[in-house]
């Protein structure tokens, strides 16, 4: 994988449904080239897939969670995974260091909905307990890292708030 191929997944990771004329204009080669090397990132599987990106709340998912899972003595990380996999709720589901074995991201409607969810993942065998951290707000979700920076980092500034409001400290 070469810049190229690494712009060409910048543009994509932005725009999942720009045509080859536009990929070309933006890695400077031509419209067949584009699709070759769009093909074989396929092929390797660096790209697996396109998607639409949906608000959760207008399509009725008004509440996220993330649930830590921890298993009981003879809990098998297959068993629960299996029965994760099998609870549509469950947006993301990742093996975790420490206590608890999974963490999850369940989407559901509301309050009601997440009590019942949270009941069944209690239930699924092997595990002995959750934690459940209710998402308030959420400020970025799946921001892509650009593979193939523009322009070098520049520091991140932080201003001062006192600064910020022309006061001084005496």
């Amino acid at each position: 994988m070469d810049s190229v191929d690494r712009r060409l997944i910048d543009a994509l990771r932005a725009d999942g449904r720009a045509s080859y004329a536009e990929l070309s204009r933006i890695v400077g080669l031509s419209s067949s080239s584009v699709h070759e090397r769009v093909a074989k990132l396929e092929a390797s599987g660096v790209i697996q897939g396109y998607r639409a990106v949906v608000d959760p709340i207008k399509v009725g998912f008004g509440v996220t969670a993330l649930v830590g899972i921890e298993p009981g003595e003879t809990g098998d990380d297959e068993v629960i995974a299996a029965g994760l996999d099998a609870m549509p709720e469950v947006e993301s589901s990742y093996s975790v260091a420490g206590d608890q074995a999974f963490i999850v991201k369940v989407r559901v409607a509301d309050i009601d909905a997440l009590h019942r969810c949270l009941g069944r993942l209690r239930s699924i065998r092997g595990v002995a307990r959750t934690r459940t951290t209710v998402v308030l707000a959420t400020r970025y979700e799946m921001r892509p890292h650009l593979l193939e920076p523009a322009a070098p980092e520049q520091p991140v500034q932080i201003a001062d708030a006192a600064a910020d409001q022309g006061s001084a400290v005496t």
